[in-house]
């Protein structure tokens, strides 16, 4: 298994430079099955970051990107009449894929954003009455820019619940950002690259991080961290259980990709801000990534 984890860390390292971190990030929302936020500037390559993704693990890729006229059935698929046979028949929409980016997601309508909840949690999608289930493993990487908010549509806390991590790339360093443009010039794209793990063998790790152990001191740290959102002065909605449920799965994940069946406290401590912070609001519009660092240091660890 680590041979395999191996492999599609490199090769999404070849077309991602130096952000060793964020490859960690995305890969523990794919393995605990479930989606990522990124927030960032433009120009950074999170689309190059979910191509390179759907290419490694030889998956399909769709990107969607978002703005005020999109309407929800160019999200899930409609049905349109087929002359010839005399009858309607359903075409499917980009959710129907086992990548899919949603760009700019605060851009599309509350409406259209809301079609993104059902096919997120459920993997199926309902056009006139009739359910359809998407493929799997089923991931959604959706971008905001969380400068320009001008014609834009805050995502609503319910929705903002159903993202596992949200996480940014950052800018590169210097010598990064030299690596690139070298890079670049070769004509190195995320076309190029070869898969290294099939569909069926990401579901079976998936399963295999579900096998992960915790103790119950973790389950503890887990719970401790999630009760103290809920009581601090300074944080108006706190992190729900199915946070809770998020944070576990993806200190599994993480511990499998490090090459261990058993959860530390570091891996709790390293996912928190990622997994807690946006499903927090904090009072006065402070930043929840600032308490969250303080609540991290005043729960105690096992």
């Amino acid at each position: 298994m680590r041979e395999r984890i191996q492999r599609l860390t490199d090769n999404l390292s070849r077309t991602i430079v130096g952000k060793k971190d964020a490859i960690r990030l995305v890969l523990v929302s794919l393995l605990s099955g479930g989606h990522a936020l990124l927030e960032d500037v433009p120009g950074v390559g999170k689309t190059l970051l979910a191509k390179s993704l759907a290419r490694s693990i030889d998956g399909r890729f769709q990107r969607i990107q978002c703005t005020p006229d999109l309407l929800p059935s160019d999200i899930t698929g409609t049905n349109i009449w087929n002359q010839r046979t005399g009858e309607f028949t359903f075409l499917p929409g980009p959710v129907f894929a086992n990548v899919l980016l949603t760009d700019e997601i605060n851009r599309a309508t509350p409406r259209t954003q809301s079609a993104l909840l059902e096919v997120m949690e459920e993997k199926q999608v309902t056009v006139d009455g009739v359910s359809r289930t998407v493929e799997s493993p089923f991931f959604v990487i959706a971008t905001q820019n969380p400068v320009e908010y001008q014609g834009t549509f805050p995502l609503p806390e319910a929705q903002m619940d159903r993202f596992a991590l949200s996480f940014s790339l950052g800018y590169p360093t210097e010598t990064e950002e030299l690596q690139m443009l070298q890079q670049n010039q070769t004509g190195l794209k995320a076309e190029a690259l070869e898969p290294c793990l099939s569909l069926v063998e990401v579901l079976e790790l998936q399963q295999k991080c579900t096998q992960v152990k915790l103790e119950p001191s973790i389950q503890q740290y887990i719970v401790n961290l999630v009760r103290a959102t809920r009581q601090d002065e300074e944080i108006t909605l706190g992190v729900s259980p199915r946070g809770a449920v998020v944070l576990q799965k993806a200190t599994q994940a993480l511990a499998f990709l490090e090459g261990r069946d058993y959860v530390l406290p570091d891996d709790v401590k390293f996912l928190v801000p990622h997994v807690l912070s946006h499903r927090m609001i904090a009072a006065g519009g402070r930043r929840t990534e600032a308490i969250v660092e303080r609540l991290l240091r005043s729960v105690p660890i096992p």
